[in-house]
């Protein structure tokens, strides 16, 4: 799976954290080993440009997502799944720390980044949180595969509660 991060936010982020549980939720999703995504980390006033041109929604965001080749998790039946670009996520650190001290769950602006790398990853595989079953599917794959990964990798105490949508 190649998955770049890039970080232009001038803050210092963990930069493996988010590419490991990046990876993490597309191996859990089946996505096919040989996709492609991109990961970029920008300042407020780079989210919040971004914000306005694609969601004409004022003020930054904490994630966004744009998908390219709109892959899905294959079906049960499917042995193979497709290849391709999934397109990219875009972070703000600076969103992610207020959302982390508001929580309910007090917790890192790193582990909202990562909470937040999941919920975007899944937005570019078609789900969504418009209507409360989609975001009662989506918010459970999202904290199933938060608590997965940090029990794979030995992380302690409580996951980070959902702060988005």
């Amino acid at each position: 799976m190649s998955i770049d991060v890039n970080n232009e936010s001038g803050q210092e982020v963990d930069e493996q954290a988010i590419l490991d549980i990046a990876r993490y939720a597309l191996t859990r999703m089946r996505i096919h080993p040989m996709s492609e995504l991109s990961v970029i980390v920008v300042d407020a006033a780079a989210m919040e440009q971004l914000h306005v041109q694609w969601m004409d929604l004022p003020g930054p965001t904490d994630v966004m997502s744009f998908p390219m080749d709109e892959l899905r998790p294959p079906g049960k039946d499917e042995d193979e799944p497709p290849q391709g670009l999934l397109g990219d996520i875009v972070l703000c650190p600076e969103v992610a720390a207020r959302q982390a001290e508001q929580a309910p769950t007090q917790h890192t602006m790193d582990e909202e980044l990562q909470l937040l790398t999941v919920h975007g990853v899944l937005h570019l595989l078609g789900y969504d949180h418009e209507e409360p079953g989609e975001k009662a599917e989506m918010f459970g794959l999202q904290q199933a595969i938060v608590d997965g990964w940090r029990s794979e990798t030995g992380l302690t105490g409580p996951s980070p509660a959902p702060t988005v949508g």
